[in-house]
């Protein structure tokens, strides 16, 4: 199935909040981070609070 198929069988209510998390997510795109030197590739692996590599999750 596709999502625009899986979406129609929601309520309206639903289809509200998810159009109004797509316009939060638009209207605040988050931080502008400066590059790491000698980083890891990927996404920021704290941006849950805790450390993640390979799926797993260490809090610290």
């Amino acid at each position: 199935m596709t999502e625009e198929s899986d979406r129609k069988d929601l309520p309206p209510a639903a289809l509200r909040a998810l159009a109004e998390a797509e316009a939060r997510r638009r209207a605040n795109p988050g931080p502008e981070l400066p590059p790491e030197l000698g980083g890891r590739d990927g996404p920021e692996p704290v941006r849950y609070g805790d450390w993640e590599k390979k799926g797993l999750a260490i809090d610290f």
